[in-house]
């Protein structure tokens, strides 16, 4: 609506209604005398009529039409001075806010229709007052004089004033979108819940969550410790649920989610663990996953309490149009401090736990452990900087001797990787090798051990070339036989170093050994007739099937130290006369097998003596040395036998 509702005075002395004066050729070009300064005219003396006359605004009778159009719109207005305050307003605000229109006047607007509340709103209210703004809109929800509460929408615009940069009067409207606000909501509730389950859904729980965390409850330093913004999470999985959606059917999938949407929104709200006043949504996630936010957590209690009730009540059987359904739940629990935990944080944390309940057997809760999960971040780092760590040389190898049982002398060594990881510092085989194997960098990373061990083998050879050469032993993992064409791999690496193959021998595992067949079982008897020697290493703890032993390229076998352990004497340990049974048994059977045996983890002269009673033929252990590097095993060439 444009103009104002007050338009130009009529002049003085003049009727009002009364037309100006025409303009005529004549009161153009006549000369007029100068006319006196205002302080001399007299009070009711007309003045004297412009000399042209282009726009003279609106008439009186447009005026009148003016505010009869005001007064009589069902749009509510108030037109508003430059300081916020009402100079009139019509018919309709006053009915909505439940009083005359003329008592309105000289009110603040701000008042009227809570502008003040909030900071960016008055700012841009009072921007549009003082012409630096040009249209302000805000959302209020103001109380009917009947007693409901209705949802407004506020407009502020200027109007024509004594300047563009500063108007004199804005324009206020007021629209009622009720209507339009349920409509909202009704749409907003129907995108974020779920249609199966009227739970609220993943949308919904994650604004939540966010909201719990950003807003803690509590910020009254007088509360108690424990309920100053703690918060907790129910993750929680049904084991199994996808065999009744492909066997029954999605529609009897979706009743048994219905049914244990139910019951858990009783756990929720009826648990003798709730924390009096504490807030909990129960959400389905997608698919057969639920959550239970617990905003306000008492602490850990409350939340295990909470997991173990709603286990209870799953394992209730569900009876679903005239089937009986038994289901079982995996939950992973987390609760802790809100300050400093983010939604992903606690999200990341929850689905570990869940993968924690599921691996250790499903059906339970597992509470999210701090340690273990450090482990695992651990094991994730590792794996992410394990390809790159050895191309950057990051790996070294230290070798154990392996001596003969009969004289105590250097018969040959194993070589051993370690990392010297720039964060974790020098990391042993069993922190990284299984990672390799998963992610297939054990092939890349077996590839260098071999070369770098055979390479040193000659240059021990080659440095001591009196003494009998040392042999070296390197452990192969399976996936190296089935990824990679180890068989080449050997013969280059042999070439390259000039080792001759009879001084190679390679470990594989006694579970990757047996059994084997197809491409592994080719690729150890091609090493074998090209004269490597191939060890089973840990025997006796994996499949122990002695029907192989006379269809493998098998030369060495090496007994597990568990068995090595059963002979000590010296510590007071009482001895395991099984074991010594057992290994005496092994070695007669390898020896008429034509296989050579070495003992693992010989730790004292007299499990050393009694295994060369039994004709172990080399040994390996803290007894005579640990893993050293290549210097020090060149010191023991060719020295006196080693103690044992």
């Amino acid at each position: 609506m444009s103009g104002t509702s007050e338009g130009p005075r009529a002049p003085a002395g003049t009727a009002p209604g009364t037309p100006p004066a025409p303009v005529t050729e004549r009161h153009t070009t006549a000369p007029h005398p100068a006319p006196d300064p205002p302080a001399a005219q007299h009070p009711d003396a007309a003045p004297a009529p412009p000399a042209a006359v282009a726009d003279d605004g609106p008439s009186a009778s447009e005026l009148r039409d003016y505010r009869a159009a005001f007064n009589a719109a069902t749009l509510p207005m108030a037109v508003v001075d430059g300081r916020g305050q009402v100079l009139r307003a019509n018919e309709a605000l006053g009915g909505l806010l439940g009083a005359a229109a003329t008592t309105l006047a000289r009110q603040q607007a701000c008042e009227l229709f809570d502008l003040a509340s909030d900071d960016r709103t008055w700012l841009a209210y009072r921007e549009v007052l003082q012409g630096r703004r040009s249209r302000f809109r805000c959302t209020r929800r103001l109380k009917h004089p009947d007693g409901r509460f209705l949802w407004a929408e506020v407009t502020v615009v200027p109007m024509t004033g004594t300047s563009a940069a500063e108007p004199a009067r804005v324009l206020l409207t007021v629209a009622d979108i009720s209507d339009r606000r349920e409509l909202q909501e009704r749409l907003r509730h129907l995108q974020m819940h779920d249609p199966v389950t009227r739970l609220p859904n993943r949308t919904l729980f994650f604004e939540r969550l966010a909201s719990a965390l950003e807003t803690p409850p509590y910020q009254d330093d007088s509360m108690p410790p424990r309920q100053h913004a703690r918060i907790g999470l129910c993750y929680l999985d049904l084991d199994g649920f996808k065999a009744i959606n492909d066997t029954l059917g999605h529609r009897t999938g979706d009743r048994l989610l219905a049914a244990v949407a139910g019951r858990l929104t009783d756990c929720a709200e009826n648990d003798a663990s709730r924390t009096p006043g504490g807030s909990r949504l129960v959400a389905r996630l997608g698919g057969d996953e639920f959550a239970i936010l617990v905003e306000d957590s008492a602490g850990t209690q409350e939340l295990t309490d909470l997991a173990r009730s709603v286990l209870a009540a799953l394992q209730q059987p569900f009876d679903l149009a005239g089937q009986r359904f038994s289901v079982s739940a995996s939950i992973g629990v987390v609760e802790r401090a809100a300050a400093g935990t983010s939604p992903t944080g606690l999200m990341q944390a929850a689905d570990t736990t869940l993968y924690w309940a599921k691996a250790d057997g499903k059906g339970r809760w597992t509470l999210f452990d701090p340690e273990r999960n450090a482990h695992r971040m651990t094991r994730q780092s590792l794996s992410s900087t394990l390809r790159p760590a050895v191309e950057r040389g990051e790996f070294t190898l230290e070798y154990q001797p392996l001596v003969g049982m009969a004289d105590g002398v250097l018969r040959g060594v194993e070589a051993l990787v370690r990392w010297n990881h720039p964060q974790f510092g020098v990391l042993s085989p069993n922190r990284f090798v299984g990672i390799a194997e998963e992610d297939g960098s054990i092939v890349q990373l077996g590839r260098w051990v071999l070369r770098t061990a055979c390479r040193q083998a000659r240059r021990w050879q080659l440095d001591h070339p009196a003494e009998p050469p040392l042999f070296i032993s390197v452990n192969v993992a399976v996936r190296q036989v089935w990824d990679s064409d180890l068989v080449a791999d050997v013969a280059e690496i042999l070439a390259e170093t000039e080792l001759a193959p009879g001084l190679l021998q390679l470990e594989l595992t006694e579970s990757a050994v047996m059994g084997s067949g197809g491409r592994p079982l080719r690729a150890l008897q091609a090493l074998s007739d090209m004269g490597v020697r191939i060890a089973i290493d840990d025997f006796g703890t994996g499949y122990s099937n002695l029907a192989y032993l006379s269809r493998l390229p098998v030369s060495v076998l090496k007994l597990d130290g568990a068995f090595v352990k059963g002979f000590r004497y010296e510590d007071g340990t009482h001895p395991s006369p099984a074991d010594e049974t057992i290994v005496e048994a092994m070695v007669q059977l390898a020896h008429r097998l034509g296989l050579t045996v070495t003992a693992e983890c010989v730790e004292t002269a007299g499990q050393a003596e009694r295994l060369r009673r039994i004709g172990c033929d080399t040994g390996q252990g803290w007894l005579y040395s640990r893993a050293v590097a290549p210097e020090r095993i060149a010191g023991l060439i060719g020295s006196r036998p080693l103690e044992g």
